[in-house]
């Protein structure tokens, strides 16, 4: 099984995802949260994302939410670049602006 590693830039999307969810209902911003990190420890031992649309990336959409976890993948980590609210409209080759 790979190690999990958050970059600073996926933290920051989880801080604001749960900041904004939260604002409405505690308990909604707990379920995402919970949906999102057992998607991340899926993948570190399987790795079934599609091909990101930044270069070098993957993406996983989170069942049950409107988010896509973004990571990168070694022989021994999946390193989670970001985590995008779906509706979002970025670039090929670009993360969304933030």
């Amino acid at each position: 099984m790979r190690a999990v590693v958050w970059s600073d830039d996926a933290l920051d999307d989880m801080d604001s995802a749960v900041r904004y969810i939260a604002n409405d209902s505690y308990r909604a911003a707990t379920l995402v949260v919970d949906r999102i990190e057992a998607t991340i420890e899926l993948l570190a031992e399987y790795p079934t994302g599609r091909a990101g649309r930044v270069k070098g990336t993957y993406e996983k959409p989170v069942h049950r939410t409107p988010y896509i976890v973004a990571y990168a993948l070694s022989d021994t980590r999946v390193v989670v670049l970001r985590v995008i609210y779906g509706s979002r409209d970025w670039p090929e080759g670009e993360w969304p602006p933030e």
